[in-house]
């Protein structure tokens, strides 16, 4: 007995040195992001507030920031609508 073979399907998305927001991180931020993205972040967004850049990812319901610096925080107190 043969069974079909199901195709296969490719869930992977863009990466993300291709983003838009990609070439808009410092140093800093490109290193944490990945980090992130291992755990199933995705660069959403950067904003900038008074010649700062703030990059703005997600993760299902979750929120991360990363500051210039580099620096991660899981928990920000921001809205994205």
């Amino acid at each position: 007995m043969q069974s079909q073979k199901q195709p296969i399907v490719d869930r992977r998305q863009e990466p993300p040195e291709q983003s838009l927001w990609w070439s808009k991180l410092s140093l800093a931020q490109k290193f944490s992001a990945s980090s992130l993205g291992k755990f199933g972040y995705e660069l959403c967004f950067v904003r900038n507030e008074h010649g700062h850049s703030l990059a703005v990812l997600t993760c299902n319901s979750g929120v991360a920031v990363i500051t210039e610096d580099g620096d991660i925080n899981t928990s920000p107190n921001i809205k994205i609508r």
